[in-house]
């Protein structure tokens, strides 16, 4: 019998733990689309305790926690941080298959070098070892990153951030590049007129640019795609529970804008038009200054009401929803890339039901003018776990080119998320390693180890144009 979490974790064949140990375990990573706080990395945060680094704002815990019956006020309430703690540590026993049983484990010990499982019994011990170890030098943020052998970060930021702190970290020259990423969802969003004529707003105090017109507006968001591209952008992304590409005609939008800024009731075709033209306008922006776009499809967020109204978004209330993704993404590509203004893309669905969807849908426009120029992006969110990352890789290299893949992300809003790096790593390893122990793929550990070593790190950094990273 194998012991929990060794060396050897998810590893099930000699070849696989040689290409593991050999050849992925040392490569740098490449966090290329992230939540983290940028002023956290700026301040270089020194965090009181565990609680503090690990369960503040992490909706997979939280979900988890609420799922063992645990109050609310034990969650995102006002308990002490070690009673939440206990809260958790009682909470991850019952969380065996799934992958925060894995997570938690493997964080502990990558961080803390703690390899005794939490529970009820342990939970103190842990949290005061952990919170005399974060009191030091060592543990403070960049340390953390440094300890993963993190080279590069990209945030997630909204057009009208000032982007103050990557600024900060531009002027100091931190060593670790962390570059924003322009996610203009908040732009195209009509659900709430109130909320949307308040981003407007904030859009011209960030501008100096009066808003009294669509052309305005496009003229304000033009001028934030072009400041971020100053202060080292070279990502988009967008979070969307489907591509948007209805026709339209320019005399529309400007009129669903007018309509909007009076606080006149928009129609569903009204809004899917205008979010159809902000997307297009966007890609083609991307695509003249050479940036890569991401679109993360296929969530059905704040399903809960009461607990919308009373935490807000992004508490824990969202799940995998059913949109259909086919044609309209088809179509939307398609538009782009009859003006030569496709740039480069990297898909990524939330039901699994895309995956061959996605896997197809990418060889539709790479056109051969580079490798891998459209990417189907990796397993995301519910779906970055075993399981599901296995299908993701599977679909592609049944599809695809997995030896162009620019592999995984973190998607984490937490400094304690990198292991799921190595756990990607070690899920890759073990699929190659198996079917060159069947005879499925030859015994070549130099050429298989190079493609294990490019999509670890290699593709990415030469994907986005990182090459110094």
């Amino acid at each position: 019998m194998k012991k929990f979490l060794d060396e050897h974790f998810l590893l099930n064949t000699k070849t696989a733990q040689t290409l593991y140990h050999d050849y992925a375990a040392h490569m740098p990573i490449i966090d290329y689309h992230c939540h983290l706080p940028q002023q956290q990395i700026a301040e270089n945060t020194q965090f009181d305790n565990i609680t503090r680094v690990w369960l503040n704002g992490d909706h997979y815990k939280w979900r988890a926690m609420r799922t063992n019956g645990v109050d609310e006020s034990y969650i995102t309430g006002d308990r002490p941080d070690r009673e939440k703690f206990r809260k958790w540590a009682e909470t991850v026993p019952y969380t065996l298959r799934n992958p925060l049983y894995h997570w938690t484990h493997l964080e502990l010990q990558r961080y803390f070098g703690i390899y005794e499982p939490l529970n009820a019994a342990s939970a103190d011990r842990i949290f005061d070892e952990t919170q005399e170890k974060l009191q030091t030098p060592e543990y403070r943020v960049r340390s953390l990153l440094k300890k993963m052998n993190v080279k590069l970060i990209c945030t997630t930021d909204d057009p009208v951030d000032p982007l103050h702190f990557h600024q900060q970290l531009k002027d100091e020259g931190y060593e670790i590049p962390v570059l924003p990423a322009f996610r203009p969802d908040n732009a195209m969003n009509l659900d709430d007129l109130g909320k949307f004529k308040a981003y407007v707003t904030t859009l011209e105090a960030a501008t100096d640019i009066t808003i009294g017109s669509y052309a305005d507006f496009v003229r304000a968001l033009k001028n934030r795609h072009d400041f971020f591209a100053i202060m080292g952008c070279s990502v988009s992304d967008h979070g969307l529970e489907e591509i948007y590409c209805d026709d339209f005609t320019d005399d529309e939008i400007n009129r669903v804008f007018d309509k909007s800024m009076s606080g006149k009731e928009i129609s569903v075709e009204e809004h899917r038009k205008f979010k159809s033209a902000m997307l297009l306008l966007f890609g083609q922006w991307d695509a003249e200054k050479g940036w890569v776009q991401q679109f993360h499809l296929g969530a059905m967020r704040n399903n809960n009401t009461r607990m919308m109204r009373q935490l807000g978004p992004d508490t824990g209330w969202d799940s995998i929803g059913d949109f259909s993704q086919g044609r309209n993404l088809s179509k939307f590509l398609d538009r782009l890339d009859k003006e030569d203004k496709l740039a480069k893309t990297i898909l990524y669905n939330l039901n699994p039901a895309d995956n061959e969807l996605m896997a197809t849908m990418i060889g539709n426009f790479n056109d051969g003018s580079m490798a891998g120029k459209i990417q189907y992006g990796s397993a995301w969110w519910f779906l970055d776990q075993k399981d599901g990352m296995t299908k993701q890789i599977n679909a592609l290299s049944n599809m695809g080119f997995l030896s162009r893949f620019v592999g995984m992300l973190t998607d984490s809003r937490s400094f304690l998320s990198f292991p799921r790096h190595e756990y990607f790593r070690r899920l890759l390893c073990d699929l190659f390693g198996t079917e060159i122990e069947n005879g499925e793929l030859p015994h070549d550990m130099e050429w298989v180890g190079q493609i294990v070593q490019d999509i670890s790190y290699n593709n990415a950094n030469n994907y986005f144009g990182w090459n110094n990273a």
